[in-house]
């Protein structure tokens, strides 16, 4: 059986081309978007706490961490408990911003 026989040959496809160019390209890596999801409705995060629960290593999660703060999505803090060193990280309000036009862009392509 043909999945497509019910489908009218001049149904239209609608124009995705706006939607397509609001993709960030900043949060187009599943791991970017994952870690300023994380960050979207909390003032911080503490480095391991984003790394257990996204399951990459250190190296990962610094590396993409530090393309974030470059691109002013996220903030870095760096300090101490006690005397074992921590880094926290925390959404911007431009990462905010863009993270959301970047999620409404992405509903539109689906279709919702």
């Amino acid at each position: 059986m043909n999945p497509y026989q019910n489908i009218p040959e001049d149904d239209e496809i609608p124009d995705l081309g706006d939607s397509l160019a609001r993709i960030d390209p900043d949060l187009g890596n599943p791991t970017r978007l994952g870690i300023v999801s994380s960050l979207k409705n909390r003032e911080r995060a503490e480095f391991k706490l984003l790394r257990d629960s996204l399951g990459v290593s250190d190296s990962v999660l610094s590396r993409h961490i530090s393309a974030l703060e470059k691109a002013e999505l996220v903030t870095v803090n760096k300090g101490y408990v006690g005397k074992r060193p921590r880094t926290w990280v925390s959404i911007s309000k431009e990462g905010s911003r863009r993270l959301e036009a970047h999620i409404q862009a992405l509903r539109e392509l689906a279709g919702g």
